[in-house]
């Protein structure tokens, strides 16, 4: 039986509640929330990363003027905004004020983020110096005046992150007189001092050894024979240092040349460092010698041939397609290798857009289908019917895979459509049975893309006109498209392209990028995915798939994190199906390659800045990269430097590290030491054959001076 106390109790609560439920305007709400928030200046570097109270995160990119942090905090309740992490491209310091205090009824706008770039000095070594009077001077104005004796230096002024810098002699010393030379004078700053500036000085008159290092000699007595100014001879039989017999002055010239190749066995030997002034004993000339994996096996090792058709669907050994450039390619399921097209000669000797059908099996090439002769409009037929009389206009610069079921698909370039119109084009075909599919696209050229909605396929979505795309197909079968130059979504002119499109189950899907041309990069942080990062516009990039599936994108000419214009890039970057990475390279035009030791990958290793190459994926998904257009120590040139990425890593494994070097063709069809070809751009690539080689044909670069090429080229991997 219950109390008298506890029966009050009871009636009490019941009348608080039934009160409540009469007035439900004083039912409990929940105290405003207010945001935190500020200015920034100076930001010009990505990467600056936010916290508010220790935990809500906050990423503020490039060139941002404000910041609002998502969510709030209740009046009554107190902030504390923090940097977690710096910008970098270039390096900044940021630093903050009014970033604490308490919430009261308001949003915080008072948080104050000033940015401001990292400056870096300039230093270096000094050796041989005696003489006194000797100045450097650092992009051209910064003038150091360097003591007699002196071992090292530092410029009082220092260059901020992303500059460049370039150190040389504005006065020689004297007293007694001396020639000063400058090495690793020059480079972009990259958040970090620069002290790897070296300054040798020779006294005038006194002699010195030249001298070097030999490796990749295959044998002794092998025959290599260098020759120093065109007169002092010297015999190499062993890898190793070596030093010519005849010593030379301190400021004359030297020149190191091959006066003969090794013959016993045969190899190719190239000169790096080769040439200069003497100032001081000079052991930096490097020779590299290589017994090649390259095979010469088919086509001419002269420019601009006219194709040799032979008979429709017969194969015979002196069938050739003509010479071209940025032609499509397919490796069908046999391993056999198939060309379609490109921008070339005919069997007339005709230069223009091709849109002829090769099968290279058995050691010959077939004309399989499509005319002997250029500029060929598209014939479309009725859209997904598959008909003996279709074929797609002659084009150059498109995209193309092999489905699962062995057929082949090609899209877009730059070519001719149903009405003979030379422009972009975005139609899409499929190569099944010895005929071809208009399957989607128009027959117009110069078409705007049609997005659609971010990440939702759709009948209706296509990617705008466009050539010279990045391009690869994932483990499930689907093809994925970035990139290229052509139409976005709206704009009068063609641009370069970051779209990036995944064409699945008969749809397109606009996936990752803008729909507007010439867009910046976000890079993020190298090795680190993110939401947020995407690779700038860019075209002739290299591209390709890796067997888990992630699509791969590798330089070209394109935008960056800042600046209004394209150029060349180095970058590397992953697509793993939801964010993008920047795994190596640099977010800054015209690198110049590291080439490291030959055959060995290293962190520090990267290929140049450079524009059209050609590229594989091995079975072990190892990406293989060749040539293309670029930058080198040398100067800008058509390149035959062959690049190997794996784990992360890569390594140089073939070619010359100059620029414009010939083809080495040794006999057609017979593996020789030394054969190499020569450095090009716009090749065709991505064939692999099943025996894991790589096959590389045409493009266009120097035999001697420059044109289209159609030799082709087996490359078997140790």
């Amino acid at each position: 039986m219950r109390s008298p106390a506890s029966i009050f109790f009871l009636v009490l609560a019941g009348s608080i509640f039934l009160a409540a439920c009469s007035f439900p305007g004083r039912l409990y709400s929940p105290p405003a929330q207010y945001t935190i928030g500020g200015r920034v200046s100076g930001l010009l570097g990505t990467g600056l990363v936010l916290l508010e109270n220790g935990g809500n995160s906050l990423a503020v990119g490039a060139g941002a003027t404000s910041f609002t942090f998502a969510g709030g905090i209740v009046s009554g309740g107190s902030y504390n905004v923090t940097i977690s992490s710096q910008p970098s491209n270039p390096a900044q310091t940021c630093r903050m004020s009014d970033a604490s205090g308490p919430v009261a009824n308001a949003n915080i706008i008072s948080v104050q983020i000033t940015c401001t770039t990292n400056v870096y000095t300039i230093s270096g070594t000094v050796s041989g110096l005696t003489g006194t009077g000797l100045v450097l001077q650092d992009n051209g104005g910064n003038n150091l005046a360097i003591g007699a004796g002196a071992t090292s230096f530092t410029f009082s002024t220092g260059i901020a992150s992303g500059g460049s810098y370039d150190v040389a002699v504005s006065s020689q010393a004297s007293s007694p007189s001396q020639i000063c030379g400058v090495t690793a004078g020059s480079g972009t700053v990259t958040n970090a001092n620069i002290g790897s500036v070296e300054v040798t000085c020779a006294t005038s008159g006194m002699l010195y050894a030249i001298g070097g290092t030999v490796t990749g000699l295959t044998g002794a007595g092998g025959g290599l024979v260098l020759q120093d100014n065109d007169g002092d001879n010297l015999l190499v039989n062993e890898n190793g240092p070596f030093t010519f017999p005849t010593m030379i002055a301190g400021g004359a010239s030297y020149s190191v040349t091959i006066f003969a190749q090794p013959s016993s066995p045969p190899d190719n030997c190239i000169v790096l460092n080769g040439s200069g002034t003497v100032t001081g004993t000079i052991t930096s000339v490097l020779v590299e010698c290589a017994n090649s994996p390259w095979t010469w096996m088919k086509g001419s090792d002269s420019l601009n041939q006219a194709g040799i058709y032979g008979n429709r669907g017969a194969g015979a050994a002196a069938n050739t397609p003509g010479a071209r450039q940025h032609a499509v390619t397919w490796t069908d399921l046999s391993g056999n290798l198939w060309l379609f097209g490109g921008f070339g000669y005919d069997s007339a000797g005709n230069l223009s857009y091709l849109s002829d059908l090769w099968e290279y099996t058995a050691g010959n090439w077939v004309w399989i289908g499509g005319p002997s002769v250029v500029n060929q409009n598209g014939i479309y037929g009725t859209l997904r019917v598959a008909d003996s009389g279709n074929v797609p206009g002659a084009r150059y610069g498109a995209a193309g895979w092999t489905d699962r079921s062995g057929n082949f698909w090609l899209f877009g370039g730059n070519g001719l459509d149903s009405v003979g119109s030379g422009a972009w084009l975005n139609d899409l075909w499929k190569y099944s049975g010895g005929q071809w599919t208009w399957m989607g696209g128009s027959q117009f050229a110069d078409q705007h893309g049609a997005y659609g909605t971010e990440g939702v396929s759709a009948a209706s979505n296509v990617p705008g006109g466009r050539a010279w795309p990045a391009s690869g197909i994932d483990s499930s079968g689907d093809f994925w498209l970035f990139g290229g130059q052509g139409y976005d979504s709206s704009s009068a002119f063609v641009g370069d392209l970051n779209d990036l499109w995944k064409y699945s189950g008969g749809q397109w899907t606009w996936v990752s990028g803008a729909d507007l041309a010439n867009q910046l990069g976000i890079y993020g942080t190298q090795g680190t995915p993110a939401a947020g990062n995407v690779p700038g516009a860019r075209i002739a990039a290299a591209g390709w798939s890796d067997p888990s599936g992630n699509l791969w994108v590798f330089g070209g000419t394109g935008y960056i994190s800042s600046g209004s214009s394209a150029g060349p890039i180095n970058d590397l970057w992953k697509y793993d199906g939801r964010e993008w990475t920047w795994e190596s390279g640099s977010s800054f035009f015209d690198e110049d390659s590291v080439f490291g030791t030959a055959g060995v990958p290293s962190p520090a290793n990267t290929p140049s800045a450079r524009v059209s190459s050609g590229s594989w994926v091995d079975s072990s998904g190892n990406l293989w990269l060749f040539g293309g257009t670029g930058d080198t120590s040398a100067g800008p040139g058509d390149l035959n430097d062959l690049w190997e990425y794996s784990g992360g890593q890569w390594a140089w494994v073939s070619g010359s590290q100059l620029p414009d070097a010939a083809g080495i063709y040794g006999t057609q069809g017979v593996p020789s030491a030394g054969t190499v070809p020569g450095g090009r751009f716009n090749p065709s690539s991505h064939w692999i054959d099943t025996h894991g080689n790589l096959w590389l044909f045409g493009g266009y670069g120097p035999v001697v001076g420059g044109g289209d090429l159609n030799d082709l080229w087996r490359y078997t991997p140790n």
